[in-house]
C-alpha cells in the first residue's frame, strides 16, 4: 500500500512540474508576444504618417522622403512628433529602423536638416531579431528593395508608391510579414 502512495506522489509531482514548466513557457512567449507587438505599432504608427518633405543630411545633401537601402533598413519623414512643451522644433520628425546585434533599434534626429555633428537618438525597439527587410510596395503590388527608384522607373506612374512591407525573422515565431499602406508622396 505505502508503493502505490509512493507512485501516485512521483506522477503527481511530475505533472505539477510539467505544469508548472508549460506555465513558465506561456508566460516567456506572452511577454515575446507583447514586445512584438508593441515594435509593430510603434511602425505602424511611423509609416501612417509618411511626409513628403526631404531632408539635408550631415553634409548638406539632399535627402528624399523615404529611403531604403541595399542593407534593408528605412529611414522617412513623418508627421505628428508631439511637442508638449512648445520648444522650439518641428512637429515632423526624421525617423529610421535599423538593426544592430540582432536588436532592432527605432532611430530619430533631433532636427530635420542636420548639422555636421547631429547624431541619432536611439530607442531600442526589439530584441532577438535575426533578420529584417523593408520593401516599397508600388501601385502594380511589386517590391523593391531599394527606394527611391532612379531612371525610367522613377517617372512611371505604375511605380508609385502605395506601401510598405516588412519581413522579420524573431525568435520564437519565425517569419512576421506586415504590408501597410502608405499616404501618397
Amino acid at each position: 500500500m505505502l508503493s502505490v502512495f509512493a507512485i501516485l506522489g512521483v506522477i503527481a509531482s511530475q505533472i505539477v512540474n510539467r505544469v508548472l514548466d508549460n506555465q513558465r513557457t506561456l508566460a516567456e512567449r506572452g511577454d515575446r508576444l507583447a514586445q512584438v507587438q508593441r515594435a509593430m505599432l510603434i511602425l505602424q504608427r511611423d509609416i501612417m504618417q509618411l511626409n513628403p518633405r526631404g531632408v539635408r543630411d550631415e553634409l548638406g545633401d539632399a535627402r528624399e522622403p523615404l529611403m531604403i537601402g541595399a542593407d534593408g533598413m528605412i529611414e522617412f519623414t513623418r508627421a505628428g512628433w508631439r511637442n508638449p512643451l512648445q520648444q522650439p522644433r518641428s512637429e515632423l520628425q526624421r525617423v529610421g529602423y535599423v538593426i544592430q546585434e540582432e536588436t532592432l533599434y527605432r532611430a530619430y534626429w533631433p532636427a530635420l536638416d542636420r548639422a555636421p555633428d547631429t547624431e541619432p537618438i536611439l530607442q531600442e525597439l526589439l530584441p532577438d531579431v535575426t533578420q529584417i527587410e523593408f520593401f516599397a510596395v508600388d501601385v502594380s503590388g511589386n517590391e523593391h528593395s531599394f527606394w527611391p527608384l532612379l531612371g525610367d522607373y522613377a517617372d512611371d506612374p505604375n511605380t508609385a508608391l502605395a506601401g510598405i512591407a516588412l519581413r522579420l525573422d524573431s525568435e520564437p515565431f519565425g517569419a512576421i510579414e506586415r504590408l501597410w499602406e502608405v499616404p501618397s508622396l
